[in-house]
């Protein structure tokens, strides 16, 4: 029998509270039915298991992720953009320590719940027209977009672990790494023969 106010959106959002808690990596179904107070197989009627239910928490923090870029950006050009994208990004990362783990994890995840979320979808959109304003192109797009992605996830992933111990802040190493990627993003190298693939 399904529990009277159980849905599959209470079961995720019961995981991604959890996952915020003890690390993506350690939601198991008990722990998430016990956080419901109901019983293991009450879950089931809702997700189909671990996997369902960590591919949803990823595809939950992707739109949550996504739509806080969005408001962040909206308006900006230039550096202004892409410091509000960054930090919009790195304090994602630090409320939400599981469910950002989640947006970066390779999870297979049924493509017709990926197909109807909008996170990473927008996600792309919103990157490709920020990086647009820097007057980039194909293939040139691509590489940037790995570059910020590379950038970031590396800042926010060394901080959570306390990979910054030196004395300088972390803050203050944070915007002059903006500072730099603007600088590059305005001065992007030309691309080589052979780099359109």
């Amino acid at each position: 029998m399904v529990r009277a106010g159980l849905t599959a959106e209470r079961v995720t959002i019961a995981g991604a509270e959890l996952a915020d808690e003890v690390g993506f990596e350690r939601v198991s179904m008990s722990q998430v039915a016990r956080r419901l107070g109901v019983k293991d197989a009450s879950l089931y009627s809702h997700v189909r298991g671990l996997e369902d239910l960590r591919g949803r928490i990823a595809l939950l923090a992707a739109d949550e992720k996504t739509l806080r870029i969005a408001e962040a950006t909206a308006g900006r050009a230039g550096r202004e953009a892409l410091a509000a994208y960054a930090n919009a990004w790195r304090e994602y990362a630090h409320r939400h320590p599981g469910r950002y783990a989640a947006t970066q994890a390779a999870l297979r995840i049924d493509p017709e719940l990926a197909a109807a979320a909008p996170g990473p979808r927008r996600a792309v959109e919103l990157t490709y027209g920020m990086l647009r304003g820097y007057g980039l192109s194909e293939p040139d797009l691509t590489d940037a977009v790995r570059l910020l992605r590379s950038t970031f996830h590396g800042f926010v992933a060394l901080e959570a672990a306390g990979g910054f111990a030196q004395q300088r802040s972390p803050q203050l190493s944070w915007v002059r790494s903006l500072d730099a990627l603007h600088t590059l993003l305005e001065h992007w190298p030309p691309s080589r023969d052979g780099d359109s693939s």
